[in-house]
């Protein structure tokens, strides 16, 4: 049965607790084996039949939505388009080692259009670097993300509801997916 990675908005954060015992439950009720978490910010490995990513995240967000009492939007990724995004690197090694900030991963429903493509990258500055590969958004901020000035609810105009990790626990998550 392949596996799968879920990415949860908003769990953890914005005085959302989950406790992850009670994440893992829910994902188990919808139907879901070999259910784990991993990192305490709403990342999840499970196993299923081979069906539809909108099937597999519309099934995830009715169940958490009902187990947990608000809207969980969720993200999925088979283990291979998961290590596709981790072995993808946007930006030159040299520029991301000299920035202060840390790499980013935006993950996004579907692919962006041309046009939207184009309405994101104008976002892009030289403090805040942005690449768009499939239904990732990569962005390098030059120091903190708080410092930034890029405008996340612009962007969210644009490409849609999105969650966002660090490009390292996105590596880290794919290794793992791939030893389940």
């Amino acid at each position: 049965m392949p596996t799968y990675a879920a990415f949860l908005r908003s769990i953890n954060v914005t005085g959302r607790r989950v406790k992850m015992a009670a994440l893992v439950a829910a994902v188990e009720g919808a139907g879901f084996g070999d259910v784990a978490t991993f990192q305490a910010t709403g990342n999840v490995l499970f196993s299923a039949p081979r069906s539809a990513r909108g099937d597999l995240e519309h099934r995830l967000e009715t169940a958490l939505g009902d187990a947990l009492g608000f809207e969980v939007p969720t993200y999925v990724r088979t283990a291979a388009e998961l290590r596709a995004v981790a072995d993808l690197e946007p930006f030159p090694a040299a520029e991301v080692a000299a920035s202060e900030g840390r790499l980013q991963v935006f993950f996004l429903r579907s692919p962006l259009s041309g046009r939207q493509r184009g309405e994101v990258m104008a976002h892009a500055t030289e403090a805040d670097r942005l690449a768009v590969h499939g239904r990732e958004l990569y962005w390098l901020p030059h120091g903190d993300l708080s410092d930034s000035r890029l405008n996340a609810g612009s962007l969210a105009r644009i490409t849609g509801p999105k969650t966002l990790r660090t490009k390292r626990a996105v590596d880290r998550f794919a290794v793992r997916l791939a030893g389940q």
